[in-house]
């Protein structure tokens, strides 16, 4: 039975009449949010829900793995797994046709509701295997994405992945392509600290998914086993970055990351990660080495003819009418630059960069600063550069500041300054004139240490998207580009902002102008939305920093140790104490939960051995709420409210009666705290003034 939801259809076909998966209320939710609004209100929404699934299934930025595929509107499009429909509308707008597969019906309406408009799309309700059958044997493009994981549930059978792909490839056209998007197991983000994006759990990926489950991600070595298997023997690998859902970036075995373009790494919009470590740093250290396509976070696969396009940049997390794409391609052997318009409302932006190259060229004609050529398309909707070699004033910089080769720093530093000045009088100045959008095009050889060689090396201005048509002070522009620099990098923060400013001449007013402007500058970029970077903090998932912590486990921090007593009728004693190692879990939290003989009265707990404030979240005896009454607990600290107390003291401690409590055969005593280390002159303060009497 075929049903219609504005110009979509729906087939039910095979739709086994119930469905198998869903994600609860949230799906009635969004089902609710795309029959009131249209996609421009997405944004809006997203910010005001501020829950992971109304931003991973509405975000039109899920939209950009699939955006810049060579794809014309004769194409017709197989998407298996369409969900709620997330990349359907892009390839609607790209393709003649889209076939969707999607077993939740409730997800389909979803889908149809939110791109009723599209009469090139069908949706075909049910099981894969059951559908497959009836699906016709030319399609140009089969998306796999997000899927491919799946496989065993999907097929079920021993090679399910494998047997996937035999099984598509009947569908594909003699020159269609395969894609597949899915996370690298390996991928550097497990390493530093994210859960494994199905399981939720920690390096169950990297384990190589040791403790089961039905869902399995590869290394590429692994996808090329399986595409070679399947006879699929011509592909091409990209790797989307940060990761396939969020794409700001896909590059290509002919144009991998540079060092300093990875710095985007915090992206845990679903849970909590830990942060074991700099993924910038190690992404640097990894792409010097070439061992950046085996530990990006995702892949791209497309089996089929290469497209031309070797590399693609998007910022689209913008207002509408600066979004736009910068891609890498290739023509007649020759690469170029191109920035296309993401909307209507962008081309004006794209054809003012014709108008900035001009204006700049005219400004910096004859000094020691190149501008590279810009070209509008003649419709309006694309700018055309030339691609240009070398090594961006960034990464140089970094160097010395790495070597804390100061000398080199500032003189080089100085240098940029000289040349940006150079007319600074004009009504014309590019405001993002930052350090990684100059370009030094070193001799065959040199080396970018080699601070006079960098000197005398064309400095060519590849990027000047934001030029404005009045003057701006140099050391404005030089204080902004050291400003970014700083703020991409941690490491970057032992450059001395406040000496900078110093040898810059600038007042602590205009500093703090400075700033402001940019800040209003972000805003005026994005259209006053959230940048993804304050949508993962308003969902409120936690990045946690052992490092910041683990020194609680150290017996060598004797203040923050915790200790645990056992009375067995004879009162405590140094003998039948010990301290637990594994208490802290986070860096204001114990945790305890201990096996208690029955022959034990009492225990204590030590929290710290230094004067704290503690709050108990939590005290179970076998599994029931003691509570916290002089029958059952006692402390040496003051009582301050309902389960908090302040201690005065560097012996804090909480006595727990066990003896009160009902026994059973194996006791077991959990307890939570918050704590809250105090001064010592401020415990001492506190009690004077008669805090604790």
């Amino acid at each position: 039975m075929k049903e219609k939801i504005g110009q979509i259809t729906l087939d039910d076909k095979h739709y086994p009449g119930k469905d198998f998966y869903c994600d609860g209320a949230v799906e009635d939710e969004l089902l609710e949010i795309v029959k009131r609004h249209d996609s421009g209100q997405f944004r809006r929404i997203i910010e005001e829900r501020a829950q992971w699934p109304v931003l991973y299934h509405l975000s039109p930025l899920r939209e950009n793995i699939v955006d810049w595929l060579p794809m014309d509107k004769n194409a017709k499009v197989l998407e298996i797994g369409s969900g709620c429909g997330a990349i359907t509308g892009k390839l609607a707008e790209k393709a003649g046709s889209v076939t969707c597969v999607e077993l939740s019906k409730k997800r389909s309406l979803i889908n149809a509701y939110r791109h009723q408009d599209c009469g090139n799309v069908t949706i075909h309700l049910g099981n894969f295997k059951d559908i497959e059958p009836d699906l016709p044997g030319d399609f140009d493009y089969i998306c796999f994405i997000g899927v491919f994981e799946y496989g065993q549930s999907y097929i079920g059978t021993e090679d399910p992945y494998v047997d996937w792909l035999k099984m598509m490839r009947r569908h594909l056209k003699e020159d269609g392509r395969i894609v597949i998007a899915i996370e690298n197991r390996l991928g550097l983000k497990y390493f530093a600290g994210c859960m494994e994006d199905h399981l939720g759990t920690y390096f169950s990926g990297i384990e190589d998914y040791a403790g089961g489950g039905g869902v399995r991600t590869f290394v590429r070595s692994r996808l090329e086993r399986m595409l070679a298997e399947s006879g699929l023997g011509e592909y091409s690998f990209y790797y989307p970055y940060p990761d396939y859902k969020f794409m700001t970036a896909v590059y290509s075995d002919e144009r991998l990351p540079k060092p300093g373009e990875l710095y985007d790494n915090l992206r845990n919009f679903d849970r909590d990660r830990m942060l074991l470590f700099d993924e910038k740093q190690a992404f640097d250290g990894l792409i010097r080495d070439g061992l950046f396509p085996v530990f990006s976070n995702s892949y791209m696969v497309v089996a089929g003819p290469r497209p031309d396009i070797k590399y693609a940049k998007y910022s689209n997390d913008r207002a509408a009418e600066y979004a736009i794409r910068t891609e890498l391609q290739v023509e007649n052997e020759r690469p170029l630059i191109r920035k296309y318009a993401m909307s209507a409302e962008a081309s004006e932006h794209i054809q003012g960069m014709g108008t900035a190259y001009r204006d700049l060229a005219e400004r910096y004609a004859g000094s020691k600063l190149e501008i590279n050529e810009c070209r509008v398309l003649e419709d309006g909707t694309g700018a055309e550069f030339e691609y240009i070699e070398g090594t961006t004033l960034e990464e140089i910089l970094d160097g010395f500041l790495e070597k804390e080769d100061w000398d080199s720093f500032y003189a080089l530093f100085d240098e940029y300054v000289e040349r940006i000045s150079y007319g600074e009088e004009l009504p014309v100045a590019d405001y993002d004139l930052i350090f990684a959008n100059i370009l030094v095009s070193l001799p065959e050889g040199a080396k970018a240490a080699d601070l006079e060689t960098v000197k005398v090396s064309p400095w060519t201005v590849i990027d000047y998207e934001w030029t404005f048509g009045k003057s701006m002070s140099a050391k404005e522009t030089a204080y902004r580009a050291l400003y970014c620099y700083v703020l991409e990098n941690e490491k970057r923060k032992k450059l001395d902002l406040a000496h900078m400013a110093g040898r810059l001449g600038i007042t602590s007013e205009e500093e703090e102008g400075f700033v402001a402007r940019e800040a209003d500058f972000q805003k005026f970029v994005t259209g006053r939305y959230k940048s993804m970077g304050e949508m993962r903090e308003l969902i409120g998932f936690r990045t946690m920093e052992p490092e910041k912590w683990l020194h609680k486990f150290d017996g060598s921090s004797k203040e923050e140790r915790v200790q645990l007593y056992m009375d067995r009728g004879k009162g405590y004693s140094e003998e039948d104490s010990y301290f637990l190692k594994d208490a802290y879990d986070g860096e204001h939290v114990i945790h305890i939960r201990v096996k208690v003989d029955r022959d034990v009265r009492a225990l204590r707990v030590d929290p710290a051995m230094d004067c704290c404030a503690v709050k108990i979240r939590k005290l179970l005896w076998n599994g029931k709420e003691m509570g916290n009454s002089r029958k059952t607990l006692s402390t040496n600290g003051k009582r301050t409210g309902k389960g908090s107390y302040v201690f005065a003291t560097k012996d804090p401690n909480l006595c727990i009666k066990a003896g009160s409590m009902e026994e059973a055969g194996d006791n077991e005593m959990e307890l939570e705290l918050e704590i809250v280390r105090l001064p010592q002159d401020m415990a001492a303060d506190m009690a004077e003034a008669g805090w604790f009497r």
